[in-house]
């Protein structure tokens, strides 16, 4: 019998038949988790709010959704999209649907983020007969060749594939704090001119089908979009018979406190790419658009084997109704300002935390070298990071210079974790 640290040693060997090439926040060998608890395999618990990167939104071995998911295991496993149709499968379409405003109201499944952004990329040019697609620097919206081409968080994720997808077009994000200052209004002022700059230079906006962006930028570094800004987006795609999508990927099903990131502005998007919290682990995403835009699209345009599997159907069902039944974008907004407040009080004692955003249970801590020029310094974020790791606390980073700490709670998060989390992190900041 392997006693917990030769478990812990047997992982580490084990995995050098992995791929060299996935990235790692931690090396940990993680055993199982419970509620909002992850536990290695030395059996040490640590509070999870990384969520497997925003994924598990109710927690581990959420009751609820383990039961649908045990239920469906025993009914239909495999796919039937391409054969005919399966309850779980029509029954999350329309509670995805019913979660968002007219006009959007058909679902196509598919299994991934990145997957979900092909398909908007494709329904896009295939739609309008355009081809030219503008994208907003910082953004990250997957690893697949055509979402590589729209994203710029990291070079890392680009260099080395060229050609890209071409006729592809960035311009600036409006980063409130990092470009700005702080300044709402120049930061919509100047990024707006920026892309009428763009339109009128170098690429028409008659030959645009689409601009893409992120409510809260995620990987860029935690920057919210001003609403004055997406307001100003939606009416330039209105004015230019361009599609408007809202990549809703990590912002969306209720993590900024709404439902879904773009209702802070008041702005409906023509495409919505969803995926991350839609099934709380299981591989599963969407892409809403109006039953119009489906129907020009055309049948067999697009299509995925493994996309609506059953199984991860069922699982999002019980997520759906577990926010519904449990006020989940209430307690994410609650819980949020609470989070929001915690750190807030550590920035004005704390020289090196430049910079608290984000709505709701999304919320970018920036640590910075100097306040006076926000210089951001990712060394202490990432020692931060590992400081709260040993002291029991999972979070993230993110950022060009992975310079800010992403905070993640699940969306039941209680007002005693949220505390207890806050205490942990104040502590890593004072023993860094």
């Amino acid at each position: 019998m392997h006693d917990a640290a030769t478990a812990v040693a047997d992982l580490s060997t084990l995995a050098g038949n992995l791929s060299p090439i996935l990235g790692r926040y931690f090396e940990r060998s993680w055993s199982h988790g419970v509620g909002h608890r992850l536990y290695d395999t030395a059996g040490r618990a640590y509070l999870d709010f990384a969520n497997g990167i925003a994924v598990t939104v109710l927690g581990h071995a959420h009751p609820r959704v383990s039961a649908a998911i045990h239920a469906q295991v025993d009914r239909l496993i495999g796919p039937t999209g391409a054969i005919g149709y399966s309850e779980p499968v029509v029954r999350l379409a329309s509670m995805v649907a019913d979660t968002l405003p007219d006009p959007l109201d058909s679902i196509v499944f598919l299994n991934s983020g990145s997957e979900a952004i092909e398909g908007a990329l494709k329904l896009a040019r295939r739609v309008t007969g355009r081809p030219a697609i503008i994208a907003f620097e910082g953004g990250f919206h997957g690893r697949t060749l055509g979402a590589a081409s729209v994203t710029t968080s990291s070079l890392n994720y680009r260099v080395g594939y060229e050609p890209l997808l071409p006729s592809v077009y960035f311009t600036p994000f409006p980063r409130v704090y990092a470009d700005f200052g702080g300044d709402e209004e120049s930061a919509t002022r100047v990024c707006l001119e920026h892309l009428d700059r763009l339109t009128t230079t170098t690429v028409p906006a008659a030959s645009v089908a689409s601009i893409l962006i992120e409510p809260v930028q995620g990987e860029g570094g935690y920057h919210p979009a001003p609403g004055p800004f997406l307001r100003a987006l939606r009416a330039f795609c209105d004015e230019h018979g361009i599609l408007l999508i809202a990549d809703e990927v990590q912002t969306g099903y209720g993590r900024t406190g709404r439902m879904w990131a773009f209702e802070h502005a008041g702005v409906v998007p023509d495409v919505v790419c969803i995926a991350k919290a839609i099934a709380n682990g299981l591989p599963l995403s969407a892409l809403a658009t109006s039953r119009d835009l489906q129907e020009r699209w055309g049948k067999g345009a697009h299509g995925s084997t493994y996309g609506g599997n059953p199984v991860a159907c069922a699982a999002g069902i019980a997520v759906l109704e577990t926010i519904r039944e449990e006020e989940l974008l209430l307690n994410a907004s609650d819980r949020g300002e609470e989070l929001t407040t915690g750190l807030q009080a550590m920035m004005a004692e704390d020289e090196r935390i430049g910079d608290v955003r984000g709505p709701g249970l999304m919320i970018g801590v920036e640590l910075v070298a100097d306040r006076e020029t926000r210089r951001p310094d990712g060394d202490l974020a990432q020692a931060v990071q590992a400081r709260a790791l040993e002291l029991g606390l999972l979070v993230l980073t993110c950022g060009p210079a992975h310079q800010v700490i992403r905070w993640i709670p699940p969306l039941d998060v209680t007002g005693a974790e949220v505390a207890e989390g806050l205490e942990i992190f104040g502590e890593a900041l004072r023993t860094v």
